[in-house]
């Protein structure tokens, strides 16, 4: 039986529910969206930071990982750790939170029938009592995916240059360019997985054309768009691939 990956939304604010069954697949790549995520993987919780590139898995997963993703910028007010200084890494999560408290959860996820059900009622009980998120987040997200510049950005969330770069790493991990260029890398794979051609999906995700996409693909994803999409959906039919969400379950082994 093969690899199989399920995704839902989950009731904390623009988060999903994700499990994913069977081994990964060698080249199945994990690319950078934007989001952070804590894992059940192997009777461990673990956090997932920010990517700024491709991450491979160290090896194939046996069994069953869950995981809550996060919407960009949600996570860091939740955890109580800056974006930034999780980008790029899997930590397990009893080196951010107390060690007593993880083993209770831990406990408690390892008793549950649904794990996605319980790393959602942890992430809505922590909430209750966590700062809420950068007022702002939201806003930069939502125009950064549409395509406005950073400046335009910046300009229209009452922000300076400077003032929305340091927001954004500790909302983020990384800079609004980076982000601008996460999202419009995603917003390019969703075309092309709904079936757009590679030329009409790099124009209206925003990229000057094909050729630009292209080079997004190597710099963020370390691959080109023919051998992504061979690898994660090589029946040539993106609307039932297994790796729905296009950067796939972010877990580590």
């Amino acid at each position: 039986m093969g690899a199989r990956y399920e995704e839902r939304a989950s009731r904390f604010g623009g988060a999903a529910l994700w499990t994913w069954s069977g081994p990964r697949e060698p080249g199945r790549p994990v690319l950078p969206d934007g989001c952070m995520d804590l894992l059940w993987v192997g009777g461990r919780l673990l956090v997932a930071g920010p990517d700024t590139r491709a991450f491979a898995p160290t090896a194939a997963l046996s069994g069953s990982c869950a995981g809550i993703r996060f919407a960009p910028g949600t996570a860091p007010a939740l955890l109580g750790v800056p974006a930034h200084e999780l980008r790029d890494r899997r930590i397990a999560l009893d080196a951010i939170w107390p060690g007593r408290e993880v083993r209770g959860l831990t406990e408690r996820i390892g008793a549950a029938d649904d794990p996605t059900a319980a790393l959602e009622g942890i992430a809505l009980r922590r909430a209750a009592g966590a700062e809420p998120a950068d007022p702002l987040t939201a806003a930069v997200v939502a125009r950064l995916r549409q395509g406005h510049s950073v400046a335009a950005t910046a300009h229209a969330v009452g922000l300076g240059a400077r003032q929305l770069h340091r927001r954004s790493l500790a909302a983020f991990g990384y800079g609004p360019k980076t982000l601008a260029r996460v999202l419009r890398l995603q917003r390019a794979l969703a075309l092309v997985r709904a079936g757009t051609p590679y030329a009409e999906a790099a124009h209206a995700a925003g990229c000057t054309d094909q050729a630009h996409l292209a080079r997004e693909m190597r710099d963020l994803a370390g691959t080109t768009l023919g051998r992504y999409f061979a690898v994660t959906d090589p029946g040539g039919s993106a609307a039932n691939s297994e790796t729905a969400h296009p950067s796939g379950s972010r877990t580590t082994a």
